[in-house]
């Protein structure tokens, strides 16, 4: 997932999205623990949608504009 997507999404999305990529992370720790994880990238692939996502919600609730690169 890209920043530009998380952007565009509205907040009822961004928590669904959340809850989504936040049970996918749990069922894939819980697979590792059972058997082999056919790529452990997904680990960190998904983490930071996590952190992507919490930082999108918490810029809006602060009322900052996008940080443009």
């Amino acid at each position: 997932m890209k920043n530009d997507e998380v952007t565009k999404m509205t907040d009822e999305q961004l928590a669904e999205t959340l809850g989504q990529v936040r049970r996918e992370l749990f069922d894939l720790r819980s697979k590792a623990v059972t058997e082999k994880v056919e790529n452990n990238r997904t680990f960190g692939r998904l983490r930071r949608d996590v952190a992507r996502v919490l930082t999108e919600q918490r810029r809006r609730v602060l009322g900052n504009a996008p940080a443009s690169a």
